[in-house]
């Protein structure tokens, strides 16, 4: 049956964190969660598995590894050994497990800017220092920059907190770019010149637009799978990230050991539907992503449109997301300090603040825009209005 994306969804009453941190005449466009039923074939595995009646502590679900593993393989072009996949409760998680266990005190993470906040916050986390490399900014266009590896590294050893760590985010949130293989072969060069071990999250590797390809950097060559772990998740694809499944991938047996000794204690199981979810999701939700994509790629598009071509928020730019469903709003020509507060205050629209991106993210704001058309369209409405009569 056809997916009634343009239904918008009664969330505000479920316990959805996204619909209920504002008032109910504030329209929601923040966190990275869609507001689309998950496929039918994962509703029915949970439904089916729920009626069982008993809820255990659980072990590893049948079936899921071997749906990871053929997902990757399908979808990525890339074949790995079972043992390299890890399980993990989420990847907010095994950022912090990464940093924890692969980590000294006093070393230094580097990460790209602007990024996600979990990226800013685990160095932290895990008593070691944050070196932020700003992405280079080419005519709005974001891109690594491999001579930013060399004045973090140095930057860092000069403060006494050598560069240890490196974590990439590809495709990257927010600024929706998928980093080409010769960005990924330079990235990866950079590594292996500092001795860096990478951890690399991939979460949206599989909201990838038609004129773009994912490419996992560890499968650009042994060598720099040997000091990656990647992370990827059903949750942002299949839009069921409150079920807490993700995995890591590690070829290393090395890092494996490093990872799983250092998260005695503190990562766990996997929630048991989530695993139910994932392989279900994995096996059987193929037609339903083809689907959301064709429906979140006209989002985008109309999206652009309307702030590009048709110019109806004056001040703001945005580049084109070749990937994920966030959309990265530069409001600086506005003159407005806290774009964040003028959207919320002025037109009831919530976004992400970009101050909380690092550096790179001031006068931004990150949009949503993993909705039903007519509600991207009214909040894009309330804000021309905002503009328009301040």
């Amino acid at each position: 049956m056809p997916h009634p994306f343009d239904e918008i969804p009664n969330r505000r009453a479920t316990e959805s964190i996204k619909w209920r941190a504002y008032p109910a005449d504030v329209l929601p466009m923040w966190v990275a969660d869609m507001d689309f039923r998950s496929p039918e074939p994962v509703i029915h595995a949970l439904q089916n598995r729920i009626a069982q009646g008993i809820y255990g502590y659980p072990g590893q679900v049948d079936g899921l590894i071997e749906a990871i593993l053929a997902w990757l393989e399908t979808r990525h072009g890339w074949k790995i050994d079972p043992a390299a996949i890890m399980l993990v409760p989420g990847i907010v998680t095994g950022l912090n497990w990464f940093c924890n266990a692969l980590g000294q005190p006093g070393e230094s993470v580097l990460v790209q800017s602007p990024v996600y906040p979990p990226f800013l916050s685990a160095p932290g986390n895990a008593s070691l220092h944050l070196q932020q490399m700003p992405l280079k900014v080419w005519g709005g266009h974001y891109s690594p920059d491999a001579a930013a590896f060399d004045t973090a590294c140095s930057a860092a050893a000069a403060d006494g907190h050598p560069a240890s760590l490196f974590i990439l985010c590809n495709p990257h949130n927010p600024v929706g770019r998928v980093f080409t293989r010769p960005e990924l072969e330079s990235i990866a060069a950079a590594c292996l010149h500092h001795n860096l071990t990478i951890c690399s999250d991939e979460i949206h590797a599989d909201l990838v637009y038609s004129e773009s390809r994912h490419i996992p950097i560890a499968s650009l060559d042994p060598e720099i799978a040997a000091r990656t772990v990647t992370f990827m998740a059903p949750s942002k694809t299949f839009n069921i990230a409150g079920l807490e499944c993700s995995f890591a991938i590690v070829p290393n047996p090395d890092l494996r050991e490093r990872l799983q000794h250092g998260g005695r204690g503190l990562v766990g199981w996997v929630n048991l539907l989530g695993q139910v979810a994932a392989q279900a999701a994995y096996a059987e939700g193929a037609p339903w992503l083809t689907d959301t994509l064709n429906y979140l790629q006209a989002n985008r598009d109309y999206l652009y449109n309307y702030i590009m071509v048709e110019k109806r928020l004056p001040g703001v730019t945005m580049t084109l997301p070749e990937a994920t469903y966030l959309a990265w709003l530069d409001c600086r020509a506005t003159g407005i300090d806290n774009p964040y507060a003028f959207f919320l205050q002025k037109a009831r629209v919530a976004l992400n603040f970009g101050g909380e991106f690092g550096l790179g993210g001031p006068g931004f704001v990150r949009l949503n825009f993993g909705c039903p058309r007519p509600m991207l369209t009214e909040a894009l409405d309330r804000m021309r209005r905002a503009l328009e009569q301040r």
